[in-house]
């Protein structure tokens, strides 16, 4: 679970989880997704894309997950840390 002090310990930028899947809420085919950490703050965000696109591409011009629900399942947080998800 990540928590406040853990995004405070990683990186400006750094890539912290990414996974494959199909997610019928976000897209109909399988996607890829990456949660990233913010730079020169402790936010962070997960994007995605097909899941054929490469981690880098998806990390600079991946969609943005917006769906609490879908957040918290990839990447379980706890409140204080989803509340410094970049919307």
């Amino acid at each position: 679970m990540i928590t406040v002090g853990q995004l405070k310990e990683m990186k400006d930028g750094q890539r912290f989880a990414t996974g494959v899947g199909t997610y019928p809420e976000l897209h109909r085919e399988e996607i890829r997704w990456v949660a990233v950490r913010g730079k020169g703050y402790f936010d962070w965000c997960i994007y995605y894309h097909f899941s054929f696109k490469k981690v880098e591409y998806i990390t600079q011009s991946g969609d943005k997950i917006f769906s609490e629900e879908i957040i918290k399942r990839l990447v379980p947080c706890d409140d204080e840390a989803y509340g410094l998800y970049r919307r």
